[in-house]
């Protein structure tokens, strides 16, 4: 180049990607990842407290099977009997409902970590419904208890999921909400003393108590 002559022009290179434009991204990326983390906690959680109580219900083979295990497993083969006994009459007349309210089976087992009513409890919902929609005066309150397993805070949240799992069910087959009222004492009245799993298969239920 000759002296005095002006330099050549360089040439317009691409300019890199705006601020705005690396700052979105940045923002984008952080917010998927916040979200994958998101999901990724509530799959490891082993039961959605925050879903309706499902009530389980199945062909008539299907709970023949399955039922009678489930039966045993839920409260010490102690109750798998009378969960294949079929439903307990009921006498609808006023008289007759107090006095079979007297007889009427009044807890329902459950699996672990579990709030679903099984096909072999279904005959003590049924009759306890029946109870109540023959007297529209009585009124009930379902406590639902946990084993000793997990948090306090679990517990209660678990074993309230377990006591409205009940009052749905038998407001499904005929009895007024306002008849029953749903409470939890997760893990602190445990029904048989125990670390093992008899003890906890009886301690996981739900009590239909008058009031």
């Amino acid at each position: 180049m000759q002296p005095g002559a002006e330099a050549p022009a360089l040439p317009d290179f691409p300019r890199p990607f705006p601020e705005e434009f690396t700052m979105m991204t940045k923002s984008t990326l952080s917010l998927a990842a916040l979200a994958a983390a998101a999901l990724l906690a509530g799959c490891s959680s082993p039961v959605k407290l925050d879903t309706p109580a499902p009530v389980e219900t199945r062909t008539p083979g299907a709970a023949g099977s399955g039922g009678a295990a489930g039966g045993s497993a839920g409260a010490g083969g102690s109750t798998g009997a009378a969960g294949q006994s079929g439903v307990a009459s009921v006498d609808l007349s006023k008289s007759g409902a107090a006095g079979a309210a007297g007889n009427l089976q009044r807890t329902v087992y459950f699996d672990f970590d579990s709030f679903v009513v099984k096909d072999d409890y279904r005959p003590v919902v049924e009759s306890n419904a029946k109870a109540l929609s023959a007297d529209r005066t009585r009124k009930v309150s379902v406590e639902g208890h946990t084993d000793e397993r997990g948090s306090r805070e679990y517990n209660l949240a678990l074993g309230q999921k377990r006591a409205e799992a009940v009052t749905r069910a038998m407001a499904l087959l005929g009895a007024n909400d306002s008849q029953m009222e749903a409470v939890s004492f997760g893990k602190e009245r445990p029904a048989v003393s125990g670390s093992g799993e008899e003890a906890w298969a009886k301690n996981r239920r739900a009590e239909i108590v008058s009031r």
